[in-house]
């Protein structure tokens, strides 16, 4: 990220990586689907792989110590992000976004496993792993039947990707993205809202049930509810395979090279918020 003071106010130039470059592409989509959604960007160059932008202002983590009351309204707008693409799919495979879908998550346990072991592992640990690939596909297939439809899942939503300002929620940094059952991005969301904000248990309840709000036409409460919590445990997988693409840029991950394991084993956790 580069940046600069220009006579329009301070800009952003973000030129992402090789693996990430369809972040560029995804902005074309983005901007014309969604436009009140995200920041507006001055150009898009694909050819070499450069988005400027606009300074975004504040964001929700700037803005105070408990971005709670500011995640509780963004997330139901997020929501509607997410209805608006869902009949876009398509489209956002197209820039590059990597497809997460139920009826490919067979296929992405495979790869996420294979991930982890070409690391060091405990092995006891990728053994219980493995031990519940049939219990993913069954419960990726539940999320193939499913009646809410695969959108994009921004897959690293937290505080410091979201900005308020003058009245308007805008989302950020969509180069972990991928098309997936929309509910898969609580996973993050919700568990950054306790691990870096000591959210309790009621307070996650608020934060799910505000995004629930985007979605309450489609089913009774308890269903969504439900769909959520698949959505979420299955979501371990994409999430593995997004952090070993940026591991993969990375000349020493340090500290995060485990990162794609203990995630992983989000699926042998008695609950998908407790890894």
């Amino acid at each position: 990220m580069l940046t600069a003071i220009t006579s329009e106010g301070r800009v952003w130039l973000k030129a992402p990586g090789p693996a990430t470059v369809f972040e560029v592409r995804l902005y074309s989509v983005l901007s014309e689907l969604v436009p009140e959604r995200v920041l507006a960007p001055i150009a898009i160059d694909t050819d070499r792989g450069w988005l400027p932008l606009p300074d975004g202002g504040t964001t929700l983590r700037e803005s105070g110590p408990d971005p709670t009351t500011g995640m509780l309204a963004a997330l139901p707008r997020y929501g509607e992000l997410q209805r608006k693409l869902a009949a876009h799919v398509d489209s956002l495979l197209a820039t590059g976004v990597a497809d997460m879908r139920a009826e490919a998550t067979a296929e992405r346990f495979d790869q996420a496993v294979a991930a982890v072991r070409r690391r060091p592992h405990d092995t006891g640990a990728v053994a219980a792993i493995i031990a519940r690939r049939a219990e993913v596909a069954e419960r990726a297939d539940r999320l193939a039947r499913a009646y809410v439809a695969p959108s994009l899942d921004h897959n690293d939503l937290h505080p410091g990707n979201v900005f308020v300002a003058g009245g308007r929620t805008v989302f950020y940094d969509w180069g972990d993205s991928v098309v997936a059952h929309p509910f898969a991005s609580m996973l993050v969301a919700v568990r950054v809202m306790r691990d870096s904000y000591g959210a309790d248990d009621r307070t996650v309840t608020r934060l799910r049930d505000s995004y629930l709000e985007a979605f309450s036409d489609l089913a009774p409460h308890r269903e969504l509810v439900e769909q959520l919590d698949t959505a979420c445990w299955v979501a371990h997988v994409a999430r593995t395979l997004v952090w070993e693409r940026a591991l993969g840029t990375m000349d020493d991950p340090g500290d995060w090279a485990a990162a794609p394991l203990h995630t992983l084993s989000g699926l042998i956790a008695d609950n998908w918020l407790k890894v």
